[in-house]
């Protein structure tokens, strides 16, 4: 994963034991104390809140513990690999998109970051700049020539 994927998730953890915990711990408290448990709504909320934080948290560690983090700024070269943004230009509409290769966990196709287990990520992987690639996507074969591969 990038650094910036890598920070992310530390945010996320930091964020999640730091103050979502305390506020589901608060929460269940102030549940407890309107008494009878079996039919208190806002009890079983919190309850449920709480586990899926805390199932969130266990996931964040373990991607963080298992995390190989590349740096891309030191990267170089005009072939397509991890850390890459490249600029695809669509060889029918001529339309052009800017995509960085990121680790799952960090794709968002919004921000321009796909996952290197994508489609579009695995045609790309050990091409060059100019070169021509043909992606299978939802909307069927689509064909782009890659115009720069950038590291940043």
């Amino acid at each position: 994963m990038t650094a910036g994927g890598f920070a992310a998730l530390e945010r996320e953890l930091k964020q999640r034991q730091q103050v979502e915990r305390p506020r589901i711990i608060n929460a269940i408290s102030e549940a407890r104390a309107h008494g009878d448990l079996s039919e208190n709504a806002e009890y079983h909320a919190a309850k449920e809140q709480q586990s899926l934080n805390e199932g969130r948290i266990a996931d964040l560690e373990d991607k963080i513990s298992r995390a190989e983090v590349i740096d891309v700024s030191k990267l170089s070269g005009d072939i397509v690999k991890f850390g890459a943004t490249v600029t695809l230009v669509d060889e029918d509409t001529e339309e052009e998109k800017v995509w960085q290769i990121v680790g799952d966990s960090e794709a968002d196709a919004k921000a321009g970051r796909i996952s290197i287990s994508s489609p579009v990520a695995r045609a790309l992987i050990g091409k060059k700049k100019g070169a021509s690639v043909e992606v299978v996507t939802p909307k069927g074969a689509r064909s782009f020539e890659i115009a720069d591969v950038r590291w940043a």
